[in-house]
């Protein structure tokens, strides 16, 4: 990907008719990064003039359905279906676009939008495609056992919350629509958030011509003040174990243990593992879950943010705020990770999952504000290059286009006669 300094992207669509969009979203139970995403293109597209309805799903109707009907509705939900097949006909998509189809929505809304001859673009926000768990984790390490095969691994080691009957569905799910190629042939462009997810992509067997590239965005205040006084580090997101936190806690005691101070590092949000982290080093304060702009806040105050993910993250909305603010980001060497922050650059990079490189690199920051504070003006440099708002509407329109002009392609090709013999 290229950093800062990219020359402006031309709309080539900036003059064409407002768009008809029709989103669909399955929400989590617990509100996080992708509905926050979902939120924020539905707002871009209708600042745009473009007309948006939104058709959502929420996991809190898990809690009525049994078992089976659940593991049905995963499956091929044909209330789904009917839904959305509703909504085009009220609405008169021109596009529809997919978020999270798991597990309410289900792919039936594809096989929906394709009978109607309505193009789909699907933005996916993790590896669910190709890992039933969704982040390539089992046992606290990075696995792709079942990358680009047959996701039996998956049910040996219950990897979806530890149990076999649970991943066995999502296996079920993922091995059938393989087989009937709904996303072979009933998607016309996906949504990947960088290089390192579209590979994964394309190794899970996803059409490459069909896998395009749009990162996140977020609307920013203006740049701040190179000469703003910043001190300590900033954690921003769930409080469980696959985000790195024991490798923190870890750094944290080691770095006391031999007189090294780094400042305070601030907790921002809540999870299963609040309790555990209640009791941790003295230099951690939990926060508990703050309104974005108390986040913002924090971001312009601080002197990192720290990301130490053991997961393969596939694009943390996070960055991109810290980014805009002017933070520097000290992260794991992971993923989309090592592919998003530049080490020197834009932040600090550390060996995923070793506290020992952890504390070396929070012990270098706290030693270099001068440093970091140049990292913090560069990494506000790529916001404005890469994840504007702007920016990401000319993607965003240009994708719809595609994804229009595939969908005419195929309608075209199955009206055709076959040729005489």
């Amino acid at each position: 990907m290229r950093r800062g300094g990219e020359p402006p992207v031309v709309d080539a669509h900036a003059n064409a008719e407002p768009l008809r969009v029709l989103v669909l979203h399955n929400a989590y139970q617990q509100a996080g990064g992708e509905d926050a995403v979902v939120e924020a293109e539905v707002a871009l597209l209708r600042a745009h003039g473009h007309s948006v309805v939104t058709l959502l799903r929420h996991n809190d109707e898990l809690g009525t359905l049994s078992a089976p009907a659940a593991a049905l509705q995963a499956m091929w939900s044909r209330d789904s279906a009917r839904r959305t097949a509703q909504a085009m006909a009220a609405h008169r998509p021109d596009v529809v676009h997919v978020h999270n189809t798991w597990p309410l929505l289900s792919p039936s809304v594809f096989s929906t939008c394709q009978a109607a001859g309505v193009p789909v673009v699907q933005t996916l926000h993790n590896f669910r495609l190709a890992c039933p768990q969704a982040m390539f984790l089992r046992d606290g390490r990075v696995c792709t056992d079942c990358l680009g095969r047959t996701p039996w691994p998956a049910i040996e080691h219950a990897c979806y919350r530890q149990s076999r009957a649970q991943t066995a569905v999502l296996a079920g799910h993922l091995v059938l629509h393989r087989q009937l190629g709904t996303w072979q042939h009933r998607v016309d462009r996906f949504i990947a958030l960088n290089a390192f997810c579209r590979d994964q992509l394309l190794r899970a067997g996803l059409p490459a011509q069909r896998v395009l590239i749009k990162p996140h965005f977020v609307a920013a205040p203006a740049a701040p003040p190179a000469d703003a006084p910043r001190q300590g580090l900033l954690f921003v997101g769930r409080l469980s174990p696959e985000k790195g936190l024991d490798v923190l806690k870890q750094a944290l005691h080691q770095l006391q243990t031999s007189g090294s101070g780094v400042g305070t590092v601030q907790l921002a949000g809540d999870g299963p593992m609040r309790a555990a982290l209640a009791g941790a080093p003295t230099a951690l304060q939990l926060l508990g879950e703050l309104i974005p702009a108390d986040v913002g806040q924090r971001m312009r105050q601080a002197a990192a943010l720290v990301l130490p993910s053991i997961c393969l993250e596939s694009f943390p909305r996070v960055l991109v705020e810290a980014f805009a603010a002017g933070l520097p980001v000290i992260a794991s060497r992971l993923g989309a990770l090592a592919e998003l922050v530049q080490h020197g650059h834009t932040g600090l990079l550390f060996e995923p999952g070793d506290a020992r490189s952890l504390a070396d690199q929070l012990a270098w920051a706290a030693a270099h504000p001068l440093a970091m504070a140049r990292m913090g003006q560069q990494a506000r440099a790529v916001y404005e290059a890469q994840y504007t708002p702007e920016r990401n509407i000319v993607l965003l329109r240009d994708i719809y286009a595609q994804a229009g002009a595939r969908s005419q392609t195929v309608k075209a090709a199955a009206a055709t006669p076959p040729a005489s013999r």
